[in-house]
């Protein structure tokens, strides 16, 4: 039985994602899921387990991924205008990953690394002067960035105990400070006479 119904809810699923009538957030969703979760798990793996195989596979599957996402970043808003978008993104990106086609590495030796090669120079002094402006902009603005680093961790703080007050009402959050003493029963039997 619990075979019927999983092989029911694959079908569903597949009926939204493969539905060229259906909303597109099944199919960005996931575009998301094969595109970014499920390789920068594979990506873990493969740092973890030391395999210079799979790191180089993961290594080119991310430059393939982000000269897409590049690419992407300015056509994606008169392409997504397209019937069947993200439906061909997500077919693009399954095969980026598949081991059978291994289109990372294919778009990266025909495409990718012909065209670094052929202009390696000026992206290197891009490179630099990139990385250059960035050093001086965090030397000169070094103090207005830890005042920002102060007040976001102000304000992260004061959302923590937001948070923790609406989860636990009433209860203080333990801080690590030192441990308070009971508080005095002699006041409340006190208070509880002079009612009286």
């Amino acid at each position: 039985m619990a075979l019927f119904g999983s092989n029911m809810s694959t079908e569903v699923g597949l009926r939204l994602l493969l539905s060229p009538l259906g909303s597109n957030v099944v199919t960005r969703t996931a575009c998301c899921s094969v595109g970014i979760v499920l390789p920068v798990y594979s990506t873990f793996k493969a740092i973890e387990s030391k395999d210079p195989d799979e790191q180089r596979k993961w290594l080119v599957y991310w430059a393939a991924y982000g000269t897409f996402s590049v690419a992407e970043l300015f056509t994606d808003k008169f392409l997504y205008w397209f019937p069947l978008y993200y439906h061909a993104k997500f077919a693009f990106l399954v095969w980026l990953q598949l081991p059978s086609v291994d289109g990372a590495e294919q778009l990266y030796k025909n495409h990718l690394k012909p065209f670094l090669r052929r202009h390696q120079a000026r992206l290197d002094q891009i490179v630099n002067f990139t990385y250059g402006e960035m050093v001086k902009f965090v030397s000169n603005h070094e103090t207005e960035i830890q005042i920002g680093r102060t007040l976001f961790m102000k304000i992260l703080s004061s959302a923590n105990h937001v948070v923790h007050e609406i989860i636990r009402p009433g209860q203080r959050p333990d801080n690590g400070s030192a441990i308070e003493a009971p508080p005095p029963e002699e006041s409340e039997t006190s208070d509880s006479d002079d009612e009286e």
